[in-house]
C-alpha cells in the first residue's frame, strides 16, 4: 500500500430542476450520479495518455447524507483519492452549500485494462498526478 497526500478535486454543481424529488430537495440518486461524475472528471483531468488506456469500476458506495439541498444552490463537490491496494483504489467525495457538508461518499473502484476488461494492479506511478 502507498500513502501520499492527496490531492483535493473541485467542481461546481448548480442544483437543476431534474435533481430534485417529490419531496423539493435533491434526490439520494442524483448524489450517487454525482460521486460517478465527480471521479470520472478528477480522472479524465489528471491522467496522463499512457493512464487513459484503465478504465475503473464500482465495487462499492457508501453514502451518508447530512442536510438538503434544494433547486437553484450553489454545491461545492469535492473528490480526493485514498488508500489503494493491488487492482483497488478508495475515493472519497463531499458536497457543501455555504460552507456546511450536506453529503459525503466513500467508494471503492477497481481498475481496468480497457480493452480486455480485466482487473490490473494500480501503477504506482498513478499516485504522483493525484497527490498535491
Amino acid at each position: 500500500m502507498i500513502t501520499f497526500e492527496p490531492e483535493i478535486f473541485k467542481h461546481e454543481i448548480i442544483v437543476q430542476e431534474n435533481h430534485i424529488d417529490d419531496l423539493k430537495h435533491v434526490n439520494n440518486v442524483t448524489y450517487l450520479d454525482w460521486v460517478q461524475h465527480l471521479a470520472h472528471q478528477h480522472w479524465i483531468a489528471r491522467a496522463t495518455p499512457e493512464l487513459l488506456k484503465y478504465k475503473w469500476v464500482v465495487l462499492n458506495h457508501f453514502i451518508e447524507y447530512k442536510r438538503p439541498a434544494f433547486l437553484g444552490e450553489k454545491i461545492l463537490a469535492t473528490t480526493f483519492i485514498g488508500k489503494t491496494e493491488g487492482v483497488r483504489c478508495e475515493r472519497f467525495a463531499e458536497f457543501y452549500k455555504n460552507g456546511q457538508l450536506l453529503a459525503k461518499a466513500r467508494s471503492e473502484w477497481c481498475m481496468i485494462e480497457g480493452e480486455t476488461l480485466k482487473p490490473v494492479r494500480v501503477p504506482e506511478d498513478m499516485y504522483k498526478l493525484f497527490s498535491s
